[in-house]
C-alpha cells in the first residue's frame, strides 16, 4: 500500500533497493556453498596428496582439477618440469620460480573466487545513503503537502513520512545482510587463501628436498 501510493521517485528507489536486496541474497547463497564445497574437497585432496607416494600419478589424477589447491600444485609442477627439463639445473632459481609460480596462482584463484563480493560491500555501503535519499525525498514531500494545504495536520504529513521511513527501513534491509555476509566471507577467504599458501609452502619443501636429492 506505501509503496503504490508513493512518490515516482521513492518508488524507484524502493525497487532499486529491492533488486539489490535479491541480488545481495543471491551471492550469499551462492557463495556460502560454494566456499562449503571447496572447503570440503580441499580437506580431501590434502588428505590424498598425504598419503601419496606417487607424485607424477597424483599429478594426472588432479592435475586438471578446478580445485584451488590443485592448481597450485598444477603451476608447481609446470615449473619443475620447466626448470628440470636441461642441466645444469639452477636450483636456487627453480627454488623461486617455484614459489613465485604458485603465489602468482594463489592470487589469481583468491580473485577469481572473491570476485562477486565486491558487489556486496558496495551494496552495505551505498544501500543507507540511497534509503536516506528516499526519506529526504518523503520528507521534501510532507513540508510540500504542507505547504500547499496550509495545514500540518497528520493526516496531510504521514503519508510522505511513511514513505521516508519505508524507504530507510528497504535501505537498511539490503544493506545490513551484505555487511554482515562481506565480513563473513572475507574471513573465511582468508582462511582459504592461508590454506593453499600452506600447501604451497609444503609442497615448495618437497620440491626442494628433491633438488637437494639430486646434488
Amino acid at each position: 500500500m506505501l509503496f503504490m501510493e508513493a512518490d515516482i521517485v521513492v518508488k524507484a528507489v524502493m525497487i532499486g533497493l529491492l533488486l539489490a536486496s535479491i541480488w545481495t541474497w543471491t551471492i550469499i547463497v551462492s557463495f556460502g556453498m560454494k566456499i562449503g564445497q571447496i572447503s570440503r574437497k580441499s580437506d580431501k585432496f590434502e588428505r590424498a596428496f598425504d598419503k601419496t607416494e606417487n607424485l607424477d600419478k597424483f599429478f594426472d589424477e588432479y592435475g586438471k582439477s578446478s580445485l584451488p589447491s590443485a592448481k597450485v600444485l598444477a603451476a608447481g609442477v609446470r615449473e619443475w618440469r620447466r626448470s628440470t627439463s636441461k642441466a645444469p639445473i639452477d636450483r636456487e632459481g627453480t627454488r623461486q620460480r617455484l614459489a613465485s609460480a604458485m603465489n602468482t596462482t594463489i592470487a589469481r584463484e583468491v580473485d577469481r573466487i572473491a570476485d562477486r563480493l565486491n558487489f556486496l560491500a558496495t551494496v552495505g555501503s551505498v544501500a543507507p545513503f540511497v534509503g536516506l535519499f528516499g526519506t529526504v525525498w518523503g520528507i521534501m514531500r510532507s513540508f510540500s503537502a504542507i505547504a500547499a494545504e496550509q495545514n500540518s495536520s497528520l493526516a496531510v504529513v504521514a503519508p510522505g513520512i511513511a514513505e521516508a521511513l519505508f524507504a530507510t527501513a528497504i535501505g537498511l534491509f539490503a544493506a545490513i545482510p551484505a555487511v554482515i555476509a562481506y565480513n563473513r566471507f572475507s574471513h573465511r577467504l582468508n582462511k582459504l587463501e592461508a590454506r593453499m599458501g600452506r600447501f604451497a609452502d609444503g609442497f615448495h619443501a618437497t620440491l626442494s628436498r628433491e633438488l637437494e636429492l639430486g646434488d
